[in-house]
């Protein structure tokens, strides 16, 4: 507590300086978040609680770290001293600890942070505070100067961490009866309004009535209640406002935005369990492909045991919440959760009411296509790994196509299927842009047979996976000549006999392809890359050489143009002494095309240049 913790008697300061971005950072703090100072308590109120429920988890294998009883959050306002000490008896810190946690940025970094005060209106900008995790600094808002006492857990050292926010802090030895952490801030002259506990409890209520640890300040002597304490995710929906949901979630999730879907509800009968689940609005700064694992909090009698349960599948890690549940011990250990038949029951039921959320507004939200451009990506690796929902993906699902600029889903896609089209085609890569003017997508083109695009890093895995939907075979647009065969209008110029090259342009080019043959799905261009006889998808091919993993394919195929005049000419002209230089310009230009860079950039560029000085060459003289 407060009133115990104090420098430990002949020990010396030892200073440090902040990084540069550190120090950055404190002035925009200071500076550009100040039209609403008092976010600071709700920052360090949080912190405070965090520390409470990693001790108490930490304490569930290791006895001796146990909460002491009546564990809490105490404010205490000194106005005479105009000081105000947030303490806790959390998990505490130790020396290491305060170094790495106060004396660093987030990574977020100071130049995104700053990008981001400069566009936010005046009223968003408190919230950028928990967007960036730099919650601790808000702290140089009210105070002039701010001290950290704090001993570890299962530690009998405490240390003493304080800085005025002008480039450098200092640590010492110090001294504290109890684990756990106080911060006192020497307030501003202009910050005395938050020494009047009256204030203090207004803004407690309006931004940390969720938080489940009692939270109390000093008043007449006394320690008097702040916050109602009721986990949020217990009380009817009808006691709660948009408003409550809204700054639980950013709580929660240390995010800025409102949530785009809310889902409350308590399960009842055989399992009991309360969930409190938020769907994002936009896609956070720290970009949830970054980790695979679901970070839905589950709680036990009110009680947070882990975010490490794995509640939901990690194709919907982008969801926020709490799970509170009746049903298990409050004991319970890692490895009972990843036994227990009753975790599993409910990781099926949040899954299940996670997709019926998205059913509906899949159908009747127009903010859906926003949402797919957020998290489609991510909710489409369940077509990958989790066959048991495929069926009910697909549905979710949009695609860029060849028949429109907007997204389309796979029952409008089907719904616009060409008499006689048996299938549902697909082309995957780097972008769609380039997928429209794939060169193997110019015969489906001609034939009206509609495309979808896909240009997402899994979009060249899933399909190999979905054989259909409603009973229409899904098929790679680049393995489907034969289907384009039976589809596509007779071509008007006739075909030229292209054998001979083919074979010729083969033996030019030896290992570099597999094979190269004629092509009707060429309409413009002359040459296109496909898949070896044995090979698979090229984009996937491009993408695991670039993961840097030892992806062995077959060269792939070179096909070539039929009608087109330089193929024609090529044919016409029969045997020539530069065939293997043109035969490495043509593979290079389906290279190109696809993406790829040239084999040889240089001898590419030596050859590109030759040809064309040939061609602007004079006609010799009659």
């Amino acid at each position: 507590m407060t009133e115990t913790a104090s420098q430990a008697p002949g020990q010396s300061e030892e200073r440090h300086d902040f990084s540069a971005e550190v120090g950055r950072l404190l002035d925009l703090v200071v500076h550009a978040l100040y039209s609403e100072r008092e976010i600071f308590l709700r920052e360090l109120v949080a912190n405070a609680a965090d520390a409470l429920d990693r001790r108490r988890f930490e304490a569930l294998t290791e006895p001796s770290l146990a909460l002491p009883d009546g564990a809490k959050i105490r404010i205490l306002p000194d106005k005479p001293g105009r000081l105000l000490t947030i303490s806790d008896d959390g998990i505490g810190m130790s020396r290491d600890d305060l170094i790495t946690h106060l004396g660093t940025i987030a990574r977020s970094g100071t130049r995104a942070f700053s990008a981001e005060i400069a566009k936010a209106r005046p009223e968003e900008r408190p919230t950028l505070i928990g967007q960036f995790g730099v919650g601790f600094y808000s702290a140089f808002m009210v105070a002039e100067r701010v001290e950290v006492i704090s001993r570890r857990a299962g530690s009998e050292e405490a240390w003493r961490w304080h800085s005025e926010g002008r480039g450098e802090f200092a640590l010492a030895a110090a001294a504290r009866e109890t684990p756990g952490t106080d911060v006192i801030l020497h307030l501003k002259a202009d910050a005395e309004e938050f020494l009047d506990p009256v204030r203090l409890e207004a803004i407690v209520r309006k931004w940390a009535d969720h938080i489940t640890w009692p939270v109390t300040i000093a008043r007449d002597g006394k320690d008097l209640p702040a916050n109602e304490g009721t986990a949020l995710w217990r009380k009817p929906k009808a006691e709660i406002s948009e408003q409550s949901y809204t700054e639980f979630y950013r709580h929660l999730g240390h995010l800025f935005d409102k949530p785009w879907a809310t889902l409350h509800w308590k399960a009842e009968g055989a399992m009991e369990f309360h969930a409190l689940l938020f769907i994002p609005e936009m896609r956070p700064f720290a970009v949830v492909e970054e980790e695979r694992a679901s970070r839905v909090r589950l709680h036990v009698r009110r009680m947070f045991i882990t975010d490490e349960a794995g509640l939901l599948p990690s194709w919907l890690r982008f969801v926020q919440g709490v799970v509170d549940t009746e049903d298990l011990p409050l004991n319970v250990s890692r490895e009972m959760l990843q036994s227990t038949p009753v975790l599993g029951r409910i990781r099926n039921a949040l899954t299940n009411r996670v997709l019926t959320e998205l059913k509906t507004r899949a159908k009747d939200d127009e903010g859906y296509e926003k949402f797919w451009e957020n998290f489609g990506p991510i909710l489409k690796e369940g077509l990958w790994e989790d066959q048991a929902h495929q069926k009910d993906i697909l549905p979710l699902a949009r695609f860029r196509t060849t028949a429109n600029e907007g997204w389309t889903s796979l029952a409008d896609y089907v719904a616009r299927m060409k008499p006689g089209q048996e299938a549902i085609y697909f082309l995957a890569g780097e972008n769609v842009a380039a997928l429209r003017r794939a060169p193997l997508l110019e015969g489906f083109r001609a034939a009206g047979v509609e495309v979808l695009l896909l240009a997402d890093s899994i979009d060249a895995f899933w399909p190999d996976r979905c054989a259909s939907f409603e009973d229409k075979p899904i098929r790679n647009a680049i393995r489907s000549g034969e289907d384009l065969a039976k589809l596509a209008p007779a071509p008007d110029a006739p075909a030229a006999d292209v054998s001979a090259l083919a074979a010729a342009l083969k033996t030019a080019l030896g290992d570099g392809v597999s094979d190269v043959r004629a092509s009707e799905r060429l309409v413009e261009s002359a040459v296109a890359l496909a898949p070896g006889l044995a090979g698979g998808d090229l984009f996937r091919e491009r993408l695991m050489r670039r993961a840097g993993r030892d992806f062995p394919a077959p060269p792939p195929v070179l096909e070539i143009n039929p009608r087109h005049p330089l193929i024609t000419a090529l044919a016409a002209r029969g045997e020539s002494s530069d065939l293997a230089e043109i035969a490495a310009t043509l593979l290079d230009l389906a290279r190109v095309q696809e993406g790829e860079t040239p084999a040889d950039a240089a001898a590419f560029a030596r050859r590109v240049t030759a040809l064309m000085a040939g061609g602007l060459a004079p006609a010799p003289a009659a």
